[in-house]
């Protein structure tokens, strides 16, 4: 039986600090936001704006040519969940292949997806750059797409293999039995027990995906694709150092990810206490 004692009266309080803590950070980064240009230089950083200032954010959304947040924020979200489903799609099928195969080759596969994962994707740059500007693929969404998937791949299969490594079979060979086939089997039966852990990968490549700038910057920089980081980059270089409009900037571009987050978070704790699991 759950008894409340001192020590769990401690704790708690502890907590409410540490989350205290680290929300300073968002709370200097929401309150500038609202501050006027006079307010920002003669008031306290941790201070609130006398009366909250929306003409930042109106500038932000009223910008054009690169500094396009709307557009930035409409490509960064067309290409985030495409680049998502394609990781899901794929991550799930190669992960459950190399989980279910017994042949030698499929853990050398395995190994060299994880070998993938530890190299940094920047050493490849200069060639990726050269071969996706060949067939056409700079400068577009698509292209951004499929740049994407094939860097995150390898952590998405990493991710499922591990996953369907801890899933028993029995659901299948019962399939298998009733007449199922290999595909009926995976889309019907083994990818929906796979939800926790399709909603650890959505997070995960979905965050990098959307704040991914270095390799936005290069391959559509300046291009009417250009994803919202890259964006609030030719932003900030233009206003230098008025640091209002810069967190407003900020601030809307935590909201989507934020909201994608507090819609998933069941299944991305589920999927986390069940790696842990296996």
């Amino acid at each position: 039986m759950f008894r409340y004692t001192t020590l769990t009266f401690l704790r708690e309080v502890g907590f409410w600090l540490l989350a205290a803590l680290f929300l300073i950070p968002f709370f200097f980064l929401v309150m500038t936001a609202f501050k006027s240009d006079e307010e920002l230089f003669t008031t306290s950083p941790l201070g609130g704006p006398t009366t909250p200032d929306f003409s930042n954010f109106t500038e932000l959304f009223t910008a054009q040519g690169n500094t396009n947040i709307i557009q930035g924020l409409i490509n960064s979200t067309i290409m985030t969940v495409g680049a998502v489903l394609g990781l899901v799609l794929l991550g799930a099928l190669t992960g459950y292949v190399l989980a279910r195969s017994t042949r030698r080759w499929s853990k050398a596969v395995y190994y060299l997806f994880l070998i993938a994962i530890v190299l940094p994707s920047q050493l490849g740059t200069v060639p990726l750059y050269i071969g996706a500007r060949a067939v056409g693929l700079t400068g577009t969404l698509w292209g951004m797409i499929i740049l994407y998937i094939g860097m995150m791949l390898p952590l998405a299969i990493f991710l499922y293999a591990g996953f369907f490594r801890g899933l028993g079979t029995e659901y299948e060979e019962a399939a298998t039995i009733d007449g199922a086939s290999r595909t009926q089997i995976f889309f019907r039966i083994v990818l929906p027990l796979m939800s926790p852990a399709t909603g650890t990968v959505a997070i995960l490549t979905g965050l990098i995906v959307w704040n991914d700038f270095f390799t936005a910057l290069i391959f559509i920089g300046g291009s009417s694709a250009q994803t919202l980081p890259v964006s609030m980059y030719y932003f900030i270089g233009s206003l230098v150092s008025q640091w209002n409009k810069i967190f407003a900037i900020v601030l809307v571009s935590m909201i989507p990810i934020l909201a994608f987050y507090l819609f998933a978070q069941k299944k991305f704790i589920q999927g986390f206490a069940g790696g842990l699991k296996g």
